[in-house]
């Protein structure tokens, strides 16, 4: 497919946070390459906030969880005689929502077979594979990206709650899967050195991380609980304000690189070869590498499956900071 010959593509990413801030390079060096070229997207309602101010998109439609609003959107896409349609969701779903619209359709590769590979039986075919924003591009043959990183478009009327030039450090303790999760101890005793060395500490999370972030804001003095009930926008406006965030592998780590905060990535059970690495900011992934048992799982699991968690237990603290100190210099 000559993507330069498009008038009018569709693009499919319905979830989940980090998932569809990875489309974004996408986005924008369509657009670039193709200044006329109209791009249609469609997301989850609930993940909506991460695109709805992106210039480069012509209109955002909203994929809900009720199947009669979802008939009557598959049919208004039905009659927008499409060139395109971008799949980079596929999975069932996706593929019985697109299944109506005529329009040539290409799909991401999710390198499902060599995941299960390494997973299980830690045969790594995954040694050369890209960051996912690379792979996504990589479904249109022979286009390219630019080197800008992620975007996250800010509403003009959001303040960040930080005041400017505060040395704020952020911590987002939260992850959807336990083994994902650095421990609430680790990430008190960080914000402890944290503030032995001259900086202030924030909290970040959503809705299910606001007991845990209250529950370290508490242990950590001096330090301020900014997590929210989801709103992304207000989080991320935030962390603008930061000089670093230190997170697991989770949405809110894309969060903070698309808004070009250095970050620390706390990594467990996954592995960077999965492809869900910190992109187009400054990082250090921070990560045990003497275990022969990771990758367990490519998302995350409720309890570590050898019973010792130590690809978490051993990661200290101190590591931590280091860690932030090597990305400040970066």
């Amino acid at each position: 497919m000559n993507i330069t010959n498009c008038k009018h593509i569709l693009i499919v990413r319905l979830s989940s946070l980090g998932d569809i801030l990875l489309t974004t390079p996408l986005i924008r060096s369509l657009k670039k390459q193709n200044p006329a070229l109209q791009i249609d997207f469609v997301v989850r309602s609930e993940y909506s906030d991460l695109l709805k101010f992106n210039p480069h998109i012509s209109s955002l439609f909203l994929f809900s969880r009720n199947d009669e609003e979802n008939k009557k959107l598959k049919l208004e896409l039905m009659e927008m005689k499409y060139d395109c349609v971008i799949d980079l969701q596929n999975n069932l779903r996706s593929k019985f929502f697109l299944n109506s619209i005529t329009a040539e359709s290409i799909s991401f590769n999710k390198k499902r077979f060599e995941k299960v590979l390494l997973v299980h039986m830690k045969i790594n075919l995954l040694k050369d594979a890209s960051q996912i924003p690379v792979r996504y591009a990589e479904t249109i043959p022979s286009f390219q990206l630019d080197n800008e990183g992620l975007d996250l478009f800010l509403p003009e009327n959001i303040s960040s709650r930080i005041p400017p030039g505060k040395n704020v450090i952020g911590l987002c303790p939260g992850a959807r899967h336990f083994t994902k999760r650095w421990q609430k101890e680790n990430f008190i005793q960080l914000g402890k050195i944290i503030n032995e060395e001259g900086f202030s500490v924030a909290l970040f999370g959503g809705k299910s991380d606001r007991e845990l972030c209250e529950e370290i804001s508490k242990e950590i003095t001096g330090s301020i609980d900014l997590s929210t009930d989801d709103d992304i926008l207000q989080l991320a406006k935030d962390m603008q304000q930061c000089k670093a965030i230190v997170c697991n592998d989770s949405g809110l780590m894309h969060a903070a690189c698309a808004v070009k905060t250095p970050v620390v990535a706390i990594y467990g059970s996954t592995v960077r070869e999965f492809g869900f690495t910190p992109y187009g900011c400054k990082n250090i992934i921070l990560e045990n590498n003497s275990l022969t048992c990771r990758p367990c799982s490519h998302i995350g699991k409720k309890k570590c499956p050898q019973k010792h968690f130590r690809c978490m237990l051993e990661l200290t603290p101190r590591q931590a900071f280091e860690s932030i100190i090597k990305a400040l210099k970066q």
